[in-house]
């Protein structure tokens, strides 16, 4: 049989854990917004004026540091490359290698999109189990300790397990706003990756128009 005090020590591990996961999870929350709102400032800013610009290599030239902006940087690495490199990097004609390095770059950024969704369902589906256990625990052993005292009135076993019941309160009221933030990152995620899907698409139709070169306007 284990000593009383480890009832404690458990209990209160475990509301320190779901302490630890709402802490994580509101971080994971803060720093996703931040992330997403400077993305799709970025990308609005950096989508007017590339279809703004008179030329490709117009557009192309502008400077941004948002995820469409890496796009077509990557993309205009491939159309400025001269045709000399030998090595499997650059195996295979330019419109496949265009393709590749622009698909490459995509999946890039859907994992920098994806970054903290983990943690976020993680503790969401866990979160509730943890607070379970502290409270099976602490239910179990504050029966046996009823039991020892031989009084089982209402006001001797209301109080140990409604102590114990808090932290089945705790673990839900620590999984529903994970759950609740995961669903709605991975919502803005879908949406902002089909965008940079689309927005690739039309480079590599662009890049296609002009025989995947990029050359300097002559005016």
């Amino acid at each position: 049989m284990l000593p009383n005090f480890s009832t404690d020590v458990i209990v209160n591990g475990t509301l320190y854990a779901l302490v630890c996961f709402s802490i994580a999870t509101w971080t994971v929350v803060l720093l996703k917004t931040l992330q997403h709102l400077r993305a799709g400032w970025s990308n609005r800013g950096y989508m007017r004026g590339f279809w703004a610009a008179p030329t490709l290599y117009a557009a192309l030239e502008l400077t941004n540091s948002g995820p469409a902006a890496r796009i077509a940087l990557a993309g205009a690495t491939v159309l400025k490359e001269r045709d000399t490199a030998q090595d499997l990097a650059h195996l295979g004609d330019r419109g496949d290698l265009l393709e590749r390095h622009l698909r490459q770059q995509l999946h890039k950024e859907r994992r920098t999109l994806e970054s903290g969704l983990a943690l976020l369902a993680s503790i969401g589906s866990t979160a509730p189990f943890v607070g379970l256990f502290g409270t099976v625990w602490g239910i179990m052993h504050a029966l046996k300790d009823i039991t020892k005292s031989g009084a089982a009135t209402l006001e001797v076993v209301a109080g140990p397990i409604g102590d114990a019941l808090i932290a089945t309160a705790i673990g839900i009221a620590v999984a529903v706003p994970a759950v609740l933030a995961y669903n709605f990152f991975l919502r803005r995620m879908k949406s902002a990756v089909a965008d940079l899907d689309d927005f690739a698409t039309d480079l590599h139709h662009l890049a296609a128009k002009s025989g995947f070169r990029l050359e300097r306007d002559p005016h």
